[in-house]
């Protein structure tokens, strides 16, 4: 039988929202396994939702760069926090974001690069900021989106520095439309994104393994019911996830009234044509990166050469 320690029950606990007491059960009736507890919890109507990304605990920063049509976003992870407001680490990420505008946002690639200002690569110039800051730091993470008419949007959200925080967002919005109106539409999808983490686009966009495993805890929820009852049921709750995660049925943030599609066709009148969404990324620093516990007193000792 596997042991339930503290700590799986208070990550449970906190991935669903359950009782504590709630958590341990699921944990025990499941062996320990944390993703089959989640669906036991939820089968029974005790837990809220799944939540699809681990705890958010990596340190770093996030950084942004658009240039019109072309946008990139990227990720660099550092030890502890203290290190994302040092400028020679800022300079670093804003420069990798740089270059991968300018070449690839391919982390392979992007690491072979040619590093602005010297002979080394992005590779060779991460390796020298280990070196003089005196952390680890990885290039975790690059995405970018482009189009052939039209924009990318973009936002930072906990801003640390310019082009440079916790969560990233790049939206691209394809249109011949008016430009400026373009733009203004993309920075408020792009905060509507941060601000709602949707998973995919629209429902074909999603992981057909997370829609059966979605239709399984609804049939489960509602099992007993005469099967022209239940499909209805699985259709209807379907409808209800597709608003929770897929972007163009969220409710707007900026107007609840109304989703996403709602306000993109709206906005169509003011930017002068057709927009279509092709894509989004979206980075929240160090999602699905469990962080080791630490003292933070020896942290800081440490960080002033004491320890």
């Amino acid at each position: 039988m596997a042991t339930i320690t503290a700590a799986l029950v208070k990550d449970l606990r906190e991935k669903t929202g359950a009782g504590m007491m709630d958590c341990k059960a699921a944990l025990e009736a499941n062996g320990g396994d944390v993703e089959q507890a989640i669906d036991w919890l939820r089968k029974k109507g005790l837990a809220k939702a799944a939540k699809k990304s681990g705890r958010v605990a990596a340190e770093g920063l996030v950084a942004v760069a658009v240039r019109e049509n072309r946008g990139v976003v990227v990720e660099v992870n550092s030890e502890t926090d203290f290190v994302a407001r040092n400028e020679e680490f800022q300079a670093l990420v804003r420069t990798v974001a740089d270059v991968a505008l300018e070449k690839s946002a391919n982390v392979e690639a992007l690491l072979g690069t040619h590093y602005p200002g010297g002979e080394a690569t992005v590779q060779e110039a991460i390796s020298n900021a280990i070196a003089t800051i005196g952390e680890n730091m990885t290039l975790r993470r690059a995405a970018e989106l482009q189009v052939a008419h039209g924009v990318v949007g973009q936002y930072i959200h906990n801003v640390v520095a310019p082009g440079l925080g916790k969560i990233g967002v790049i939206v691209a919005l394809e249109s011949t439309g008016n430009t400026d109106e373009l733009a203004a539409l993309g920075r408020q999808l792009a905060m509507h994104i941060a601000a709602s983490n949707p998973q995919a686009l629209d429902a074909s966009g999603l992981d057909p393994a997370v829609l059966e495993r979605e239709k399984a805890v609804l049939a489960d929820k509602n099992a007993g019911k005469p099967a022209h009852v239940l499909e209805k049921i699985v259709e209807s709750g379907l409808k209800t996830y597709y608003k929770e995660v897929c972007l163009l049925d969220q409710a707007y943030v900026h107007d609840g009234g109304k989703s996403v599609a709602q306000a993109v066709k709206e906005a169509e009148g003011r930017v002068g044509g057709p927009i279509a969404i092709k894509g989004f990324h979206r980075f929240a620093l160090g999602e699905g990166i469990e962080k080791q516990e630490s003292d933070f007193a020896a942290e800081v000792a440490a960080a002033a050469g004491q320890a």
